[in-house]
Formats: structure tokens, sequence, C-alpha cells
């Protein structure tokens, strides 16, 4: 093993750290955002909105994301049609392409996790703020996704981790994030051990962050309807008590 070469690989991998974390940042922002619409349709829209929501969840999730991103990337560029449209100036852009890829993936991934979450709310919840009289939008706002969401993070976590390792594939498009950078510097040095070494101990880190980010704010809404509550009782208890009196005659 080449000590000297992984230092190497240490000074110029990182370097490729701003555009993994923009990929999945921008990839898991975009297919958070599309996913809560799909996630309430699919879980209670009408049969036909909800199968056609499954449906491309289904493809989506059941082919690689490699293919999708090529698909996108090789395939679009041969149609006549897209090459002479206005969208042609962002598809043929390598990074616009992985990130339209990847945030497809993701949205696919969440909704589903959404879903499960949003089947998973207790109805006495959902009755009890209709008795309160909110509309079926206040309900879903302040309701039933915050607490759909607090049950799904786990999940959405892994969702989260897994995106961070799938940004590698913008490397097959020729963008230079962590594993671009290694292919190049192995191609120069023909040291893909070293390498790769150094670069699988960065998506390491990266992950591990991720990790703990989420374990903290799992904890972190998980517990504080429980410090409320301890700090009410606390406050009760300094409160003095007043005692009811009566005269003596």
């Amino acid at each position: 093993m080449n000590l000297g070469l992984m230092f190497e690989a240490m000074m110029v991998l990182p370097s490729g750290i701003g555009l993994t974390l923009t990929l999945t940042a921008l990839s898991l922002t975009a297919g958070f955002l599309l996913s809560v619409p799909l996630a309430f349709v699919r879980a209670f829209g009408r049969p036909s909105l909800s199968l056609s929501v499954l449906a491309y969840t289904y493809v989506i999730r059941g082919t690689p994301m490699l293919v999708q991103l090529f698909l996108l990337y090789y395939g679009l560029s041969q149609i006549e049609a897209v090459r002479a449209s206005v969208f042609w100036v962002v598809l043929r852009d390598p990074f616009w392409c992985a990130l339209f890829a990847f945030s497809l993936n993701s949205a696919a991934h969440t909704t589903e996790i959404l879903c499960r979450g949003l089947q998973s709310v207790p109805k006495g919840v959902v009755e009890a703020a209709t008795a309160l009289g909110l509309k079926r939008i206040q309900i879903a706002r302040l309701v039933t996704f915050p607490i759909a969401f607090r049950i799904s993070l786990p999940a959405y976590g892994n969702e989260v981790v897994g995106m961070i390792k799938g940004s590698s594939l913008a490397s097959t498009v020729t963008l230079l994030e962590i594993t671009g950078m290694a292919r190049q510097l192995v191609s120069s040095t023909f040291a893909p051990y070293e390498i790769f070494i150094v670069a699988g101990a960065i998506y390491l880190a990266l992950t591990t962050l991720a990790v703990k980010a989420t374990q903290f704010l799992e904890r972190r809404l998980s517990t504080d309807d429980h410090l409320r509550q301890r700090r009410k009782v606390r406050f009760r208890r300094a409160l003095p008590s007043h005692e009811i009196t009566t005269p003596v005659p």
C-alpha cells in the first residue's frame, strides 16, 4: 500500500465533496417537495389517481438509477424533438440531467415512505380534528403530515444515506464529484486500491454525519412533547398552593 498516494488522494478528493453535497441536497429537496402531494394522492386519492402514482413509483423504484440516468443523458439526445426544444439547453448539461434523474428517483422512494406514514396516522386523531371544525387542508397541514413525517423519519434517513451514495453515479456522465475525482486520479496514477479506499472513507464520513443528524432530529421530534409536559409539571409545582380556609366561629 502506497501511503504517499493515499495522502495525495486525501488532498485531491475533498474538492469533489461540494458537488456531491450539492447534488444530494438539491435532489432530496426537489424529491421531497414532489413527493408530498404524490404521497397524499397515493394514500387518500381516487383509485385511478392512486394507481397512476403507484405506477410511477413502481417503475422508478424497480429500475436501477444508473439506467434512468443513462436514459436521460444519452437517450433524450437521440430524439430530434428534444434537441429542437427549449429544454435542450438544460438537458444537454450533465449536471441537470443527473439532478433530474436523482430527483425523480428520490421522489419515488419518498412518496412510498410518506404514504406508509400517512396511512399509519390514527383515525381517531383525524376524527378529533374534524370535530374541532378544521378543514381538510388544515387537517393535512397541521395534523396528518406532521405525525406522518415523524413516523417516516427513520425510513427517510435511509433515503438520505442512499442518495449520498447514489450521487457517485454522476461520475458516469463526466461530473467530477468524489467518485469522478477518484476515477480521474486513478487514470493518472494507476493505483485504484489506495485512491478508492480514501474515496470510500469520505463517503463513510458523509453518511455517518447524515445518520447522526437524522437520529438527532428524531430525538428532538420524539421528546419535544415530553419535555414540554415535564416543564409544565415543574412550573405547576413551583406555584404556591392556595388553600381554602373557612373562618372558625
